[in-house]
């Protein structure tokens, strides 16, 4: 039986869908990858520390995976079409990089986020063609996000859904397939723990299922924002109810569908102020400038060298330099914003130079 369509419509969308997935995969292949920088730490240690800079993408942050994955997921899906507008709840860093790759392929975006995004991310959006509805609540971005795409023929990404699953975490040239190629020649090339956050619980995700698929010793170790859903839910006391987070790009104020607590080896929750403690001491360390959620990697980092050294123990660690400081000049670096959130970074510092003369780790403050 000979089965009849029109075929117009469908062809004009399969062309363009053709040209925009080359189009994506064109820009990536003309991408070198993202460094790996070697912290220095006192050499009687034993322990290798290194962060991926993330923040040398082309859209400036390790969202730029992210938005291409999930751009290329919805091109497969048939999701995204010529005439679609790209809508997304976000709270800065995936908006930009979403923003990037919908002026890659001439379409109109929204980014629906908090009112209390730094300008710089907003100015960026913008840079990049986007533009920005913001709203009071960040509880409220997702039926916004939701809405706005059903009035505008759109198509919502829904980051916090799909992360995890538009990423191939068996390889194919995700963050942890490139981390374990650049450690090759390393002393210590199989690293004993990477430490991330969790935004959407993606690359989480990606690289806890890596490191069981290729059956890798490396545990995961994700540190979190306070008051954020992701630590309570990991531990099994609560799934709901956190709280926004006030470090831009990580934790959450509910657990997101993308989150997989299974394959996360242990959570520590850092206090704000730490956080940006540990931003700001990276770049006395190390010269490198980063945003508020590799402060919080770094808190992790710290005490995981901490245990490595007391226990005598030689080996290496991993985490991201997720995006660059100059985005929160005048939020996170500017000590007039810090006071107005009640934050005081000082004493915190002051743990991370103790730890780092002594190498015995203190903990909190005073």
């Amino acid at each position: 039986m000979k089965i009849e369509r029109s075929t117009s419509r469908y062809d004009a969308d399969r062309d363009w869908a053709d040209q925009a997935i080359r189009r994506i995969r064109a820009e990536n292949n003309r991408s070198a990858d993202t460094h790996l920088y070697a912290v220095p730490l006192p050499e009687q240690w034993g322990v290798h520390l290194y962060l991926k800079d993330e923040s040398t993408h082309r859209s400036g942050s390790l969202k730029h995976r992210l938005a291409r994955s999930l751009f290329l997921f919805g091109l497969v899906n048939g999701w995204i079409r010529e005439d679609t507008t790209i809508v997304e709840a976000s709270s800065g860093s995936t908006a930009v990089s979403e923003a990037y790759f919908a002026q890659l392929l001439g379409l109109p975006f929204i980014a629906v986020m908090a009112r209390t995004t730094s300008p710089e991310k907003i100015a960026l959006i913008e840079q990049f063609g986007g533009s920005c509805l913001l709203v009071e609540h960040a509880s409220d971005v997702y039926t916004v996000a939701q809405e706005v795409a059903g009035t505008c023929n759109g198509h919502y990404m829904d980051q916090f859904t799909y992360a995890e699953r538009a990423t191939d975490w068996r390889g194919n040239n995700n963050i942890a397939e490139s981390i374990f190629g650049q450690l090759e020649l390393e002393e210590h090339p199989v690293p004993d723990w990477i430490v991330v956050g969790a935004g959407t619980g993606g690359t989480s995700a990606t690289i806890g299922r890596y490191l069981r698929y290729h059956s890798y010793p490396t545990r995961l170790l994700v540190v979190d924002p306070e008051n954020s859903a992701f630590y309570p839910g990991w531990r099994g006391t609560g799934t709901a109810a956190g709280e926004p987070s006030r470090i831009e790009g990580i934790g959450r104020p509910r657990m997101e569908p993308s989150f997989v607590p299974s394959v996360i080896d242990r959570m520590l929750q850092v206090p704000d102020a730490a956080s940006v403690a540990a931003m700001r001491h990276l770049h006395s360390l190390a010269g490198l400038h980063a945003g508020p959620s590799t402060g919080t990697n770094l808190w992790g980092v710290w005490q995981l060298v901490a245990e490595m050294v007391a226990a005598g123990r030689r080996g290496s660690i991993v985490s991201l330099m997720c995006d660059g400081g100059e985005r929160y000049a005048g939020s996170y670096y500017n000590g007039g914003w810090l006071a107005a959130q009640g934050l005081d970074p000082a004493p915190y510092e002051d743990v991370i130079r103790q730890f780092l003369d002594t190498g015995v780790w203190s903990g909190e403050p005073g």
